[in-house]
């Protein structure tokens, strides 16, 4: 490989280059609200910057919402989410006032966030290779020339380096998942968000696309925000692993703790249905 996939290369250096380490994302006394139903009700908890979080729990007690707050697909009802030490959900007002932040400003920040759905959502008239460059060379300003290098690197850590002049029907769904991972990677984001990224697909193609994020996971130092209903992936890849329910996070700490001995009832609870 002519250079490391992951390696920041665009002419402006990201923060994460410089910045101190410390909290990369915070959500403080976060809301989430749809009429009188609370999906997230006043939500703490921070992601440090290099650590791999993954959010379990039973569907519905909000996980995804997380996701879709941090990328900005939904807005909070009430609280604060700060990216790398700058607010998300907010932008200075007259008088030193908040008010709730604008488009721009909130894509501004989101480029320092990628996101691996659970359908591929690849575009379907375009090649593998264009998928993967049309982003960095429209939203970064990359040149064309760098931006495929950088998509052929990142074929080639997928495993998929054959298929960059395929179009994503002439792939498998795995093989869909691979590129889409490639596609969110292409954007050098600080934060991976990974939304159930298996769950569309056949039994037999998930291994494939997990063994690709545990080789993410473990050969990088980026930051990882994971939903999965795969507990031995997230015993593999997670510092940290927060239980969820009814919108909260009943309990949270080590793969080792939570998977092995967990403090609260409705853990032992959902790990004996899951596992």
């Amino acid at each position: 490989m002519a250079t490391d996939p992951l390696q920041k290369t665009s002419p402006e250096p990201s923060v994460a280059d410089t910045a101190a380490p410390g909290h990369l994302v915070v959500f403080d006394q976060v809301v989430k609200r749809y009429g009188d139903h609370v999906v997230l009700d006043h939500l703490d908890f921070t992601v440090d910057r290099g650590q791999h979080v993954t959010l379990i729990g039973p569907s519905g007690s909000g996980k995804t919402t997380i996701l879709r707050l941090l990328m900005t697909l939904e807005q909070v009802s009430d609280g604060v989410i700060m990216v790398d030490g700058q607010s998300l959900t907010h932008m200075p007002g007259p008088n030193g006032s908040l008010r709730p932040a604008n488009e721009k400003h909130q894509r501004e920040i989101r480029k320092k966030i990628g996101m691996v759905f659970q359908q591929f959502n690849l575009f379907p008239n375009m090649n593998v290779l264009q998928n993967i460059t049309e982003a960095p060379v429209n939203v970064l300003g990359l040149d064309r020339a760098e931006a495929e290098e950088r998509a052929r690197d990142l074929l080639q850590l997928v495993g998929l380096e054959e298929k960059a002049t395929a179009h994503p029907t002439q792939l498998s769904g795995g093989q869909q998942q691979r590129v889409a991972i490639a596609r969110a990677l292409a954007m050098r984001p600080e934060i991976l968000l990974l939304d159930e990224v298996t769950s569309a697909l056949d039994p037999e193609l998930v291994h494939g696309v997990l063994d690709v994020l545990r080789d993410i996971a473990h050969t990088t130092d980026i930051t990882m925000l994971c939903v999965t209903h795969e507990m031995n992936f997230a015993r593999d890849i997670s510092d940290r692993v927060m239980m969820f329910d009814k919108g909260k996070v009943i309990e949270s700490g080590t793969p080792e703790k939570i998977f092995g001995d967990p403090d609260h009832e409705r853990t032992r609870e959902f790990l004996g249905a899951v596992l």
